[in-house]
């Protein structure tokens, strides 16, 4: 696994690993409508190359079967607010997310780090040093999914 600078050239297998994570990685924690709303396939893919530029965005790469492979992606503001962090469904639990989050905290240097987890990705964040700020419902589309506000204070 590398990971590098987002450069915008990977931003259809961005969206598409975004949509597939939501769609069966969070399945066993929200329903069809939830993950519908969350993930509907139509993303603003210019309003996404905007944010990732402006914010530290790293994307994990898989080169072992000779074509470059996304596995993962995370982008952070310059506060310490962690936006988004997705693994593809198929390389889960090797050090992705993990290493994504280590670059975006290295890279950032804030006083605390935020994020809005979701209840799949909660656990992930515990073990992280991150702990539950609050419960709460967001709306997407119409649609109410519960997430968590968490954060993890620098030593």
């Amino acid at each position: 696994m590398e990971l590098r600078k987002y450069s915008g050239s990977e931003m259809k297998d961005i969206t598409e690993l975004f949509y597939q994570t939501v769609h069966t990685v969070n399945a066993a924690d929200y329903n069809r409508e939830q993950l519908d709303a969350w993930a509907s396939g139509d993303v603003d893919a210019a309003e996404w190359d905007r944010s990732f530029r402006e914010h530290v965005t790293y994307v994990a790469v898989d080169q072992t079967l000779g074509a470059e492979v996304i596995t993962g992606f995370a982008d952070m503001d310059w506060s310490g607010y962690l936006d988004r962090l997705y693994v593809h469904r198929d390389y889960l639990r090797q050090g992705i997310a993990s290493a994504l989050c280590s670059r975006l905290e290295e890279e950032v240097d804030s006083d605390r780090y935020i994020t809005h987890a979701s209840i799949t990705a909660r656990t992930f964040f515990e073990k992280r040093g991150y702990r539950v700020v609050k419960e709460q419902q967001v709306e997407r589309n119409g649609v109410w999914l519960k997430n968590y506000v968490m954060e993890k204070r620098k030593c």
